[in-house]
């Protein structure tokens, strides 16, 4: 009892000192017995501390004669019952004891970013008669997920987040079917086999979140999914799935993100079907196997702010209702059959994209002025088309572009183009290789500008003239290529100033002269950081 429980009595001022004395200490007493975690709990934390090979200096705070509610990681509520434990990035190691399941006020467990390892004990956390949230996301958990058969109590979890870890098998799908609150599954990032749980959305009518990606999922997509009309996000991208999306999918009406990137799915994706899914923001569905047209529908998808469906099969022209997407900010079709003039695209209306990559593509005609209002643009790609052209003065409004990859087309008047080029301070990636044939590399050598351009390619245009000095003046350049080009002279000695660069190439040309011995000065190539680097420096250059 605390003392505020005790009535007041018109007599108790008549009692004898002493006796007052006695009955204040004895209610004191009672008052901070209830002030402290209670011992049985306080016990069961003692005993996951025990079962940890490595504390993350927990010990310094979990110590016997102390208040557990004090405890590093530890809220009680108004009861001193533990409320929540919440141990994320503590550099904890070792098993997670099954007792944590017994604390019966307990509402969230957060162990993620950890190093704990073992089996997850799903009997004794999963099944709590009180647990809400569970997250052990991020750890080395390992094993398969054992099946839970209790059929009489509906659990109250409704957060279970296992995702990065090194679970294998079957998801257990007799325990999908006693969660039966469960709002949000996160079991990405791990080795699971199998197929989808069909149940979740029939036994939890509010499931919004399903994570499966990173896996080894396979078979089809269940049709059952389409039950699921609070789901919100589903992804389930680098895994086996086989066969075209269910139409019954697209009767989960609530979905935001719609994500299945790198599978084997094939099939086209269908206008009636598109048009349901209004509340779409993101639908990633690059590598897979579509083929078709993309719908015209795709354009009432007035939320939609990402679009990937790069690297299919898709072809035709781009419907011109995609103008109407104007919260779009990615828009990504590389690699596909895509063809066309992108000039019936208004994209004025697109104003908020920041990624257009239509990479590897056959695309035509000249780069649609359109494009030039999209003044948040960081990155455009256009490589490996058929777009021709000299490059418009209007361009000069995208001074956000970090990468402006435009390689393999058909440009011409390579001198326009860096002058153009030459103020976009934010350009760190600038790929023009495969244009400009036979025309002569600028050589004014008052040229200045792309103080902030690391990466640099020319290369597969017949280029005739010299190494330019201009390019000296390129002192945070780390990958240059000017191959297979006509360019003559002598390797200038000023390419050993270039402090940055780890990655040059500058043959099948017509330069002469002895081996530089100048080339073996470049700081970058003698150092030891050059390795890692230079495995991104290639993959920029192939797009």
């Amino acid at each position: 009892m605390r003392p505020s429980q005790f009535p007041c009595s018109r007599s108790s001022s008549k009692l004898p000192t002493d006796l007052l004395g006695f009955a204040l200490l004895t209610v004191l007493c009672l008052a901070s017995s209830t002030d402290s975690c209670i011992d049985q709990e306080k016990s069961v934390l003692l005993q996951f501390l025990a079962g940890l090979s490595g504390d993350g200096g927990l010990s310094a705070s979990w110590r016997n004669g102390t208040n557990c509610c004090t405890w590093e990681g530890i809220t009680c509520n108004a009861d001193m019952r533990i409320a929540d434990i919440l141990l994320a990035s503590k550099a904890l190691e070792g098993q997670i004891s099954p007792s944590l399941g017994s604390l019966t006020g307990l509402l969230q467990l957060n162990l993620s970013h950890n190093s704990l390892s073992g089996e997850l004990p799903l009997e004794g956390l999963v099944s709590s008669s009180s647990i809400v949230v569970l997250d052990v996301s991020f750890n080395h958990f390992s094993g398969a997920l054992q099946e839970l058969f209790i059929q009489s109590t509906i659990w109250p979890l409704q957060v279970l987040n296992i995702s990065s870890n090194l679970f294998t098998g079957k998801f257990p799908t007799t325990t999908c079917k006693v969660m039966n609150n469960l709002v949000a599954l996160n079991a990405s990032n791990n080795s699971f086999i199998g197929q989808i749980p069909s149940s979740l959305c029939i036994n939890s009518p509010s499931f919004g979140v399903l994570d499966l990606s990173s896996n080894q999922f396979g078979g089809s997509i269940p049709s059952d999914i389409g039950n699921c009309s609070m789901l919100r996000v589903l992804k389930g991208g680098r895994n086996n799935f086989k066969g075209p999306l269910p139409d019954e999918l697209f009767n989960a009406s609530s979905l935001e993100h719609l994500s299945f990137p790198n599978n084997d799915l094939n099939g086209v994706l269908d206008d009636a079907n598109i048009i349901k899914l209004s509340k779409l923001s993101i639908l990633d569905l690059q590598q897979n196997i579509f083929s078709g047209n993309i719908p015209k529908s795709i354009g009432q998808l007035k939320r939609l702010k990402e679009l990937h469906l790069g690297e299919n099969y898709l072809y035709g022209e781009l419907p011109s209702t995609l103008g109407n997407c104007t919260n779009l900010k990615i828009l990504d079709l590389k690699i596909n059959y895509l063809s066309g003039d992108l000039g019936k695209i208004n994209f004025s209306s697109l104003s908020n994209l920041m990624i257009i990559d239509l990479l590897v593509n056959n695309f035509n005609g000249t780069i649609p002025e359109s494009i030039y209002d999209c003044t948040n643009l960081i990155a455009l790609r256009l490589s490996w088309n058929k777009f021709h052209g000299e490059f418009s003065h209007r361009m000069d409004r995208l001074r956000s572009l970090s990468c402006l990859s435009v390689g393999w087309n058909d440009f011409t008047n390579i001198t326009k183009a860096l002058y153009i080029l030459k103020s976009f301070s934010n350009l760190k990636t600038l790929l023009l290789g495969g244009n400009f044939n036979h025309e002569t590399l600028l050589a004014d050598e008052t040229m200045d500008g792309f103080e902030n351009l690391q990466y640099l390619e020319i290369s597969g245009s017949s280029l005739h003239g010299k190494i330019s000095l201009w390019l000296s003046k390129l002192t945070k350049l780390k990958v240059l290529q000017l191959s297979n080009n006509q360019l003559s002279g002598s390797v200038p000695a000023w390419i050993n100033s270039l402090n940055f660069l780890f990655y040059l190439d500058i043959s099948n040309n017509n330069l002469t002269g002895e081996f530089p011995t100048i080339l073996t000065q470049i700081p970058m190539l003698k150092s030891d950081k050059r390795t890692n680097l230079d495995v991104r420096s290639r993959q920029r250059l192939v797009s």
